[in-house]
């Protein structure tokens, strides 16, 4: 990038311009070695991955310090869940609310930390390293949450799991991740971005039309993922349950079946669509600016159909079923590491953080955690009597709403297109401006609001 000097060993920049002898790992204008980068991304994504593996269990110094706590009290609160009996059921829908509080102190931040070490194709490829940890996360939260319910016959045990490998993850985050200067990997060395109020970070995502389109596409995969994630396996053996091909579940333990291949399909799906979504990117680049919102609709655009056809297939043929529900989640899953390159390059290095929460917030609260209970509530209301028939006929047709809302996210992302070009270039030559008024925070020394950042 501009501005940025990278030298092999030998080379190097003197006062009388002849090369001179480096050391054997040098430091990017990030003020991290690639070595260590690369590192650091490994630790973030084991992270993430105990992340959404913990989530799918039951169906500088300053960003370093709060991903540590975070982690810290995500790994506590769950460990304190798992102790809560069936007849305190408040005090377990309290205690996983806080390991979200826990959870999206590391989410906001881990992200920005993989932009500030990397640019370009290299920062596209280890962010899909990175999100390859929320499908497979969420696979094997299916398979321990299943399998250690099983072994222990007790599904509190399930919740013991991840709260140890969360301490391994904060003594990993403390003593390995490095806080890289912000924006300085990809900064010109002409300008020098100052940190704006939250309010004024908060009206220029507003007005960022890419930024806006995208994250609302993006609630739409979390809105289709977070209603497969807690309806999928149910639906499943209700099918099996409706033809014959399986015993209702009149006493515990249940047959779990389903929430262990469901769980394999998810880990195998999440690595096949991530890898094949970045790669139909990278090559798609070469041909348009467009690119990666392109890639996002057709990922969507695709997997509904195919999921449609797994609902309806379901009381025909259970192969045909999931053989339907590994193409749909393949497609989906083509989203997560693009639609993430697209925050990070519309937005400028200093309010990425703050993107990154937003986008996340409103995932979430339109998304996965709105969708399971809306599939239910229709579900519910579709319902005409107490059967086994009704069961399924109810929620398969409610569960039809998942292949509309895709649609809809796929509709997002080609208006995105639109626009992601002139976001990324207003991005990308973004310059403060230097009569821009002053802001004294608390602490900290004081930083100029730039007049011009109200536009990006």
């Amino acid at each position: 990038p501009a501005g940025v000097w990278f030298y092999s060993q030998g080379e190097g920049p003197t006062d009388n311009g002849v090369g001179s002898p480096q050391p054997e790992e040098e430091e990017s204008a990030s003020g991290v070695s690639d070595r260590r980068a690369k590192v650091i991304v490994v630790v973030l994504c084991y992270i993430n991955l105990l992340n959404y593996m913990d989530r799918f269990t039951v169906s500088g110094f300053i960003p370093s310090y709060i991903m540590c706590v975070g982690i810290f009290f995500w790994s506590l609160v769950t460990l304190a869940s798992s102790f809560i009996g069936k007849e305190h059921f408040w005090a377990l829908l309290l205690t996983r609310g806080l390991v979200g509080v826990g959870e999206a102190s590391y989410s906001t931040i881990a992200p920005t930390i993989i932009a500030d070490l990397f640019v370009k194709e290299m920062r596209t490829n280890m962010l899909s390293i990175f999100y390859f940890a929320i499908p497979v996360g969420s696979g094997l939260g299916y398979i321990v949450g299943s399998k250690v319910n099983d072994v222990a016959g007790d599904w509190h045990w399930a919740l013991r799991v991840t709260p140890s490998l969360g301490l391994l993850a904060v003594i990993l985050l403390f003593f390995v991740v490095q806080e890289p200067k912000r924006g300085a990997i990809e900064a010109r060395p002409e300008h020098t971005l100052h940190r704006t109020s939250w309010m004024t970070d908060i009206k220029a995502l507003c007005r960022n039309p890419s930024f806006v389109l995208s994250t609302f596409g993006f609630t739409t995969v979390a809105f289709v993922t977070g209603s497969l994630a807690l309806w999928a396996p149910a639906f499943l053996f209700r099918a099996g349950v409706f033809t014959g091909e399986k015993q209702p579940c009149l006493k515990a333990p249940c047959d779990n079946s389903d929430s262990v291949l469901f769980g394999i399909i998810t880990v195998v799906t999440g690595i096949l669509g991530v890898t094949s979504g970045v790669q139909v990117s990278k090559k798609l680049r070469t041909r348009t600016p467009r690119a990666d919102p392109l890639v996002c609709a057709a990922g969507l655009l695709l997997a509904a159909p195919f999921l449609y056809l797994s609902i309806m297939f379901a009381q025909a043929s259970t192969v045909a079923t999931y053989v339907f529900i590994f193409l749909g989640e393949t497609f989906l899953s083509m989203n997560w590491a693009v639609v993430a390159d697209i925050l990070l390059y519309v937005v400028i290095p200093t309010r990425r953080s703050t993107a990154e929460a937003f986008q996340i917030v409103l995932s979430h609260l339109l998304g996965d955690a709105v969708s399971p209970y809306l599939i239910g509530v229709v579900s519910d209301s579709i319902k005409k009597s107490d059967s086994y028939m009704w069961d399924f006929r109810s929620l398969q047709m409610s569960l039809l709403l998942c292949s509309f809302v895709a649609v809809v996210g796929g509709a997002f992302f080609l208006a995105t297109a639109l626009f992601i070009e002139k976001d990324r270039h207003l991005a990308e030559n973004y310059v403060p401006s230097d009569d821009a008024p002053i802001i004294v925070p608390k602490r900290g020394r004081s930083t100029k609001v730039s007049v011009s950042s109200v536009l990006i």
